[in-house]
């Protein structure tokens, strides 16, 4: 579980930082993940390792299996398989923890490069938050139906669902305006709950 738990960390943090999202980043300091090849990289090593060794602690798990199914009171053979598969998880899990905390504690986060991906959708990502705002209105089918159309010709012509949503004539019937439609397209606006649920997770291990 600690091990799967900081390889999807992990491999999130490997994903956020590639060259196209560039949300977050590994801890730099001077040849820290860099490249042999391309100066210009800088490759989620820590992150790398703790998938790796996550999944070799996950295939040494199963070795546990078969040191279950012992015969008699005292077995001849399985038991022996803990002395060799479990320092190699508690060495892995330890080095797996060593290095998410050094991530967590170095970690760089780019709110700016959040929103600018966000805004590729061109509002498109809020479509739930609209819908459900027309559907006290239209109902919530008929609510999904059109934002789906909507979104479909915004992708298509390349422009805000905004516009679309302001020159709709079913919008424009059910009196809501461009200011309502601006506020119900920006993400920031639908953040629900996630606040407060990763507080719940995070506030108990600060200091």
């Amino acid at each position: 579980m600690v091990a799967g738990t900081c390889a999807k960390f992990a491999l999130d943090v490997k994903l956020l930082m590639q060259t196209e999202v560039g949300e977050v980043s590994e801890p730099y300091y001077a040849h820290r993940g860099s490249s042999s090849t391309m100066p210009q990289k800088r490759n989620p090593i820590s992150s790398v390792y703790i998938t790796a060794m996550a999944s070799t602690v996950k295939q040494l798990g199963a070795a546990l299996f078969d040191a279950m199914v012992e015969d008699h009171e005292r077995s001849t053979g399985p038991w022996e398989i803990e002395w060799i598969v479990l320092p190699q998880i508690c060495t892995m899990t330890h080095a797996i923890l060593t290095h998410t905390h050094e991530i967590l504690d170095g970690l760089e986060v780019r709110p700016e490069a959040m929103r600018k991906n966000l805004d590729i959708t061109k509002g498109a990502i809020a479509s739930e938050a609209v819908m459900m705002q027309l559907g006290r209105l239209f109902g919530r089918q008929v609510a999904h139906d059109l934002i789906y159309d909507l979104c479909q010709k915004a992708a298509r012509e390349d422009r805000p669902l905004v516009d679309l949503l302001s020159g709709n004539e079913n919008v424009l019937n059910a009196g809501v305006t461009r200011k309502e439609l601006e506020l119900w397209c920006n993400p920031a606006n639908y953040m629900g709950l996630s606040k407060e649920m990763t507080l719940r997770v995070t506030d108990p291990a600060r200091p």
